[in-house]
């Protein structure tokens, strides 16, 4: 259309009738007004062995599993390392053998908390996502995973099924709801104490204090 204008007139700028005319009261503002063109920028994610940590049923594994789909990596999940059939526990140097294997691959998504192994898993990795969720979120998560794995009988890591009595023993050791009232503000305490420490300053921390803001997170890795 424009190749019929003279030259004078091919620019919008030059012309604003004839600016209306061919795109509307938008191409005269355009032409007056020139913006700069942005193209947005997608930096990918640099950290490509990543902790997943928190406490007790914060949902370290399920965040761990999708960083690793998302990014490519693979997913390391201490609790399948650890525990045996029967939910006994490996022996520390049969654990600490599976953590030294998994952790040498180049890349990884880890999720767990354990100390017996945090000399093999925090040197090596480069990021921290610390779920930091309040009581009440970590315990109707609890709760509801705890019902679920239950009623549907999930077999846990190939070995393990949940028993609902021993969850419900709230005095006991063996329950989760006993474990998570137990180490929910000693976690508070030692993340940001091991964070502080010379040998893991290296690592980058990403600390989210809502599900919410974990998922707003993880939508906008690219």
């Amino acid at each position: 259309m424009l190749e019929n204008l003279p030259e004078d007139l091919r620019r919008p700028q030059n012309n604003p009738k004839v600016t209306f005319a061919l795109f509307g009261a938008r191409g005269i503002i355009r032409g007056l007004f020139p913006f700069p063109t942005y193209r947005r920028a997608m930096n990918p994610f640099p950290y490509r062995r990543i902790i997943v940590t928190g406490v007790t049923s914060a949902g370290k594994s399920t965040l761990a599993e999708s960083l690793a789909a998302k990014l490519g990596v693979d997913f390391i999940e201490l609790d399948a390392l650890h525990w045996e059939p029967g939910w006994v526990d490996a022996p520390d140097e049969v654990f600490r053998q599976r953590v030294e294997t998994a952790t040498s691959a180049p890349a990884w998504a880890l999720a767990g908390n354990y100390s017996a192994v945090r000399d093999l898993t925090w040197p090596r990795a480069e990021a921290v996502v610390w779920l930091d969720y309040p009581l009440r979120t970590a315990f109707w998560r609890l709760l509801t995973r705890t019902l679920r794995r239950w009623w549907t009988r999930e077999l846990l890591w190939g070995t393990n099924r949940e028993n609902l009595w021993t969850h419900f023993k709230l005095w006991s050791d063996d329950s989760l709801f006993h474990w998570l009232f137990k180490t929910y503000w000693r976690r508070k305490r030692q993340i940001p104490h091991f964070l502080a420490q010379p040998e893991y300053a290296h690592l980058k921390l990403f600390h989210f204090k809502t599900p919410t803001e974990t998922e707003n997170w993880l939508n906008s890795l690219s």
